[in-house]
């Protein structure tokens, strides 16, 4: 046991966060995210039980964001096909980065140009998240 850790917090993903250096990004993924196919040379993580709002409210205690970058905080953005819909946890969204991460924003990528780069990512975490758009990518910064 630690003290100061989310029970969220699996002792895989305690590992993933320590390994992950300067400028390596983790993948939080949705249910419908095809977590498994996009880290195929990657780690991946199961949080099947676990919703993306919680999880980061564990995660971004114990992680920097990089503040080298305008892209520490990304989200895929909404498809055209959708018209003016705004996903409700994009609010969500913004209340755990106000709450610990004040001085960062919400950046947006395309749907593809979401799942290539999620390709590159240090680790994909696999969530049960049911909300649409619910996929966040974090750049990781130093202490």
């Amino acid at each position: 046991m630690l003290k100061n850790v989310s029970p969220l917090i699996s002792p895989q993903l305690l590992k993933v966060l320590c390994e992950m250096g300067h400028g390596d990004e983790i993948v939080l993924a949705d249910a419908n995210f095809p977590a498994e196919s996009i880290a195929q040379n990657n780690q991946i993580i199961r949080a099947d039980g676990l919703g993306i709002v919680d999880l980061l409210n564990a995660i971004l205690p114990l992680f920097p964001l990089d503040p080298y970058t305008d892209k520490s905080f990304i989200v895929m953005s909404v498809e055209e096909r959708d018209g003016d819909y705004v996903p409700e946890i994009w609010s969500e969204f913004e209340q755990v980065l106000e709450k610990h991460e004040p001085d960062f924003k919400m950046t947006f990528m395309s749907r593809f140009d979401y799942y290539e780069h999620s390709k590159k990512a240090y680790a994909v975490i696999a969530t049960g998240e049911k909300a649409t758009y619910a996929n966040v990518i974090l750049k990781k910064g130093v202490i």
